[in-house]
């Protein structure tokens, strides 16, 4: 079931802090994704592919649909008709292969690249120390098909406020380098995708520009 009163104060203070929510909708159902929509949420996000395309159908067409968790490549296929924003780009060859079915489809399509700064180990997600090989490896391929947005990261699933604080500060470091060095006359560069229900406050005070909630959006 939709939580109302949270809905309006997460989506409050996202409006508040000019961010955008993205309702991440993985294992509710459709009954309760059609509440949620009736609420004026627009924005979806869902980590597995398959997930996604069970639910997609089912529901209204405006809905715009995120790919916020790991894609493999043989999957990119599946959404690039009609994904709104990747969000989970963690290498060239993701890239290289996001841009040739956004070719086939002819749509360019937005993609964020994932950086991984948390404590947690994860097998996904850039190094930050790998950024500018990336982006520069990035310039020499022609990828017009693709249009990078921003980034995405998480933060440690810890209880320590300063800890987390400063890895969302870390990667509002490294999008403001990137956007500095790299993507200095692009304006669609404008994404910093961190902060999730238990973090999404000290997300948006380091200058988040879209959050990812889930739990706390439904009880």
């Amino acid at each position: 079931m939709v939580n109302q009163n949270n809905w309006n104060e997460v989506n409050k203070k996202c409006l508040a802090h000019h961010a955008n929510l993205v309702a991440v909708t993985k294992t509710r159902s459709v009954d309760e994704l059609k509440d949620l929509y009736q609420t004026g949420q627009r924005h979806f996000g869902e980590n597995r592919v398959q997930e996604l395309l069970d639910k997609k159908d089912k529901l209204p067409e405006d809905i715009q649909w995120h790919l916020i968790g790991h894609l493999q490549r043989n999957k990119v296929k599946y959404i690039a008709p009609f994904v709104h924003l990747i969000h989970s780009v963690d290498s060239l060859r993701l890239l290289k292969e996001i841009n040739k079915e956004a070719e086939k489809n002819n749509r360019i399509i937005d993609c964020l690249l994932q950086f991984h700064v948390a404590q947690e180990e994860s097998k996904f997600g850039i190094p930050p120390s790998q950024k500018d090989e990336l982006v520069k490896e990035l310039n020499q391929y022609n990828l017009e098909w693709v249009r990078i947005r921003g980034i995405m990261g998480m933060a440690s699933f810890v209880d320590d406020q300063k800890q987390v604080k400063g890895e969302f500060s870390q990667l509002r470091d490294i999008y403001n380098d990137l956007k500095n060095n790299f993507f200095t006359e692009k304006d669609s560069f404008d994404t910093l995708s961190i902060g999730m229900s238990g973090d999404y406050e000290l997300a948006l005070q380091e200058g988040s520009t879209m959050v990812r909630i889930g739990s706390k959006l439904f009880t």
